[in-house]
């Protein structure tokens, strides 16, 4: 009888030791590889940056702002009366890309209603990156149209942010925002 709890008693232990081996192993391997995916995460200086403010009031007539969201430029601009105006006044089968690039409505056609903010399309704001290869374009009524050039490949846009002349085969894109009162505010969730 003793050789027989001498067995069972070798089994449990060693069922123990194995039970115990595999806990241990996993629990290693699990401290190993969290690192690598906690790298993966945002930093937080990202992570600071994902909802932001801007005070619409504080721009003037005419001139434009540029912040940092998300590690890129947004340009924000209060467009003046005629720029509103050239805006309006361009057909839609004059542009490049008939798309409004705005992630607060994806299926919109890119008129100027589409991509400006306020009562009478006074501000417009946009990724203030180009969409040929990523340049940054020159503001304050740079270009043909008197919005955005990218010196970099010869990239025209207009005063609503619309690709008309060079190489970018997009619009600039806007990312999802909301606005009460004069603060305009960036959500995190854009995804371009």
């Amino acid at each position: 009888m003793s050789t027989t709890t001498t067995q069972d008693s070798d089994a449990s232990r060693r069922d123990f030791l194995h039970v115990a081996t595999a806990a241990v192993g996993a629990v290693t391997v699990g401290a190993a590889v969290w690192p690598l995916i906690n790298s993966m995460n945002p930093s937080a200086s990202v992570l600071a940056l994902a909802t932001i403010d801007i005070d619409l009031s504080q721009i003037e007539e005419g001139s434009q702002i540029s912040v940092k969201w998300r590690g890129k430029p947004v340009f924000v601009r209060y467009r003046t009366q005629s720029e509103i105006d050239a805006a309006r006044a361009t057909p839609l089968s004059a542009l490049v890309d008939g798309n409004a690039r705005n992630a607060n409505d994806l299926r919109a056609d890119a008129s100027d209603e589409n991509r400006s903010i306020g009562e009478n399309g006074e501000y417009v704001m946009m990724m203030g990156v180009c969409t040929h290869l990523g340049c940054v374009p020159l503001g304050d009524g740079a270009g043909e149209f008197g919005g955005w050039f990218c010196p970099c490949h010869g990239s025209h846009y207009d005063t609503s942010g619309r690709i008309r002349k060079g190489p970018a085969p997009q619009n600039l894109h806007i990312p999802q925002y909301t606005v009460a009162g004069t603060v305009l505010t960036l959500l995190d969730e854009y995804k371009g």
